[in-house]
């Protein structure tokens, strides 16, 4: 009894020609001998089969003949072909290489230096010389907070990303990715999850590169290793000293004193109170305090008389 190539390619007796190049591509890279080396045998038997199924069914002429003689029946035809067929006034089963079919959908070098009727026995992909070929990387920016990049978390991000299905079609597929942020990390830092990208048919898959970006903070502004805040001053405060309360940026509550008279354009340099150094883990930047005086719009005259008291007093 003759093979049913319908049930070989897994489709019914009204299959298109579309569903018999899917079910062709599907069971074609399941079954070449290069994905089988462990049963090779058994995978160039059915390779061929395969081959021969859809040499038959995707062939018009073939095809009629089988569905009415069936394979035994199509190979050893010496009748007339049935009417209403190109076929000519008499026709002779020639089966087509498996490597030639095989080529047509993937390229020559699916079976490139192969004779015919043989496999390939080496470490080449099926895909041939198109397998260095990889895709240019796909960069993404990873936004994190200064609270993050202090003290160091851990992200899950999940990604959509294209590959071929077993058809050669595109399909997205969903992964979660873990991204470890380090203590220090500066904005362009750059974690790369590689082949974690688009996937072409016949590449490499692309690496995945996340680039670290900064979010901006209400009151810190990050400048390398150090921290800087604007802090806003009345001149009486710059004459006369004020305390500084801020929450830093792992939660701690910092009081700072400030008792020297603030001249415009001071600084307070407050040391190891800055970001973390990711190459010397013990080691922190400075913060840097700048102040902003604010001078009054207007005073009265008894305002005036009483400032030129008081510092004309302090200048003698």
């Amino acid at each position: 009894m003759g093979f049913d190539y319908y049930n070989v390619l897994k489709l019914n007796q009204n299959a298109t020609e579309e569903d018999m190049k899917r079910a062709y591509k599907r069971l074609a890279m399941k079954w070449h001998p290069d994905k089988n080396p462990v049963d090779k045998k058994e995978a160039e038997a059915k390779f061929k089969l395969i081959s021969e199924a859809y040499d038959v069914l995707s062939d018009p002429i073939k095809r009629q003949i089988y569905d009415l003689y069936g394979e035994e029946g199509l190979k050893s035809f010496d009748q007339a072909p049935p009417p209403n067929t190109n076929a000519g006034a008499s026709f002779k089963f020639n089966p087509r290489d498996a490597d030639d079919i095989f080529s047509e959908f993937f390229g020559s070098g699916g079976s490139a230096g192969v004779g015919k009727g043989h496999f390939r026995n080496n470490n080449h992909n099926i895909y041939g010389a198109e397998v260095n070929r990889k895709a240019a990387p796909v960069e993404s920016k990873l936004l994190c907070t200064l609270e993050e990049l202090y003290k160091g978390t851990r992200r899950k991000m999940r990604i959509s990303r294209s590959v071929p299905d077993d058809f050669g079609e595109p399909k997205t597929v969903e992964e979660i990715l873990k991204i470890d942020i380090k203590p220090g990390w500066k904005k362009g830092t750059k974690i790369t999850f590689p082949e974690k990208g688009n996937q072409e048919p016949g590449t490499i898959p692309a690496d995945l590169i996340f680039v670290v970006d900064e979010k901006p903070h209400p009151v810190f502004k990050r400048d390398g290793n150090d921290l800087v805040i604007n802090q806003k001053m009345s001149l009486l405060e710059a004459l006369t000293g004020k305390t500084i309360e801020l929450t830093a940026l792992d939660g701690r509550y910092l009081t700072l004193p400030v008792t020297d008279i603030i001249k415009p354009g001071h600084e307070v340099l407050i040391s190891d109170e800055g970001m973390p150094v990711s190459k010397e883990p013990n080691k922190r930047g400075n913060l840097i305090i700048k102040f902003d005086i604010t001078f009054p719009s207007r005073l009265t005259a008894e305002q005036r008389s009483d400032l030129r008291k008081t510092l004309g007093a302090s200048d003698n």
